[in-house]
């Protein structure tokens, strides 16, 4: 009787590891997002709700790599990133400058129009058809098994790219004069420029900063997931502005902390409740931070910083 209970146990044990190590995945995922939503917030006060479909297309710029080009997983991965950040540059070049002293409402009218304009842009030239990566071959391929908890190399792959971006990016925030100036910028824009620091380029570099980290949660997405089409970034974009808020927009490690935080929560839903509720338990969060503590996780009741 002890060795069944102690039997049941294991196993319970082993599928709550299992379900921790797909959250973790599916959370830097998340994270990467959230980062992009975080750093443009910190700099100029604004949510750009394109960020999402900028994602979309880093997914996009990696299946044609891969698919027509031949190329492999890295260099995909780069030439996403490098699209996606002048793509970034562009969108705030383009359509958010011309309103940097436009009121609120317009602003956030022109990132959804942005936002509608790359996905349906992007299905007037690839079709709404869902396409599918090509298979990954080699280590890619592979996967480790620890009892009934199977890691697969695309997870530990997935995971260590976040990682690596994540020490990067507070490397440049923290150590580097560009990193300095965002965040001058985040706090007194004026006095920023006072000081002889170029705004402009400063903003437009965050964009193109946050777009990158966008792009390659694309191309990791389609590789582990398979599938991608041009409505792709809608629900995930939501769930990284959740994770975003959750952590306390405006703060990187909050948005690092919220990404893992609605990763692992909307994982353990679907596994132990019912994978239908999963979206509603992630808003419900949400609601529950706003009325909690609005400032989130790590925020403080005074302006935030990048």
């Amino acid at each position: 009787m002890s060795k069944n209970c102690n039997g049941r146990k294991v196993k319970a044990l082993e599928g709550f590891l299992q379900q921790v190590v797909n959250g973790i995945t599916l959370g830097s995922i998340y994270a990467l997002m959230a980062l992009g939503y975080t750093m443009v917030y910190g700099i100029i006060r604004l949510i750009n709700f394109a960020h999402a479909d900028v994602y979309m297309i880093g997914a996009y710029v990696g299946y044609f790599c891969m698919t027509f080009l031949k190329l492999g997983f890295l260099p995909s991965l780069v030439i996403a990133m490098f699209v996606c950040t002048v793509l970034g540059i562009l969108i705030e070049k383009i359509a958010y400058r011309p309103l940097r002293n436009a009121t609120r409402i317009s602003v956030l009218i022109t990132a959804i129009g942005v936002s509608l304009f790359l996905e349906y842009g992007m299905m007037f030239f690839v079709t709404a058809n869902v396409r599918t990566y090509p298979e990954m071959t080699g280590i890619m391929a592979r996967s480790l098994k620890l009892g009934n908890i199977v890691v697969s190399m695309q997870q530990i792959i997935l995971v260590s790219i976040t990682i690596i971006l994540m020490i990067l990016l507070q490397f440049i925030v923290k150590k580097t004069k560009i990193g300095k100036a965002m965040r001058a910028v985040s706090m007194d824009k004026d006095a920023a420029e006072l000081m002889g620091i170029n705004v402009d380029s400063t903003i437009s570099f965050t964009f193109g900063l946050g777009s990158a980290l966008a792009g390659a949660a694309g191309v990791l997405v389609g590789v582990y997931y398979n599938t991608i089409n041009p409505l792709m970034g809608t629900v995930p974009g939501l769930k990284a502005f959740i994770a975003a808020v959750f952590g306390g927009i405006g703060i990187i490690p909050g948005a690092m902390i919220g990404g893992y935080f609605i990763g692992a929560v909307e994982v353990l839903v679907a596994g132990y409740g019912n994978s239908m509720y999963r979206d509603a338990v992630v808003f419900a969060i949400l609601i529950l931070i706003l009325i909690v503590k609005p400032s989130g996780l790590l925020g403080k009741n005074t302006r935030e910083k990048v």
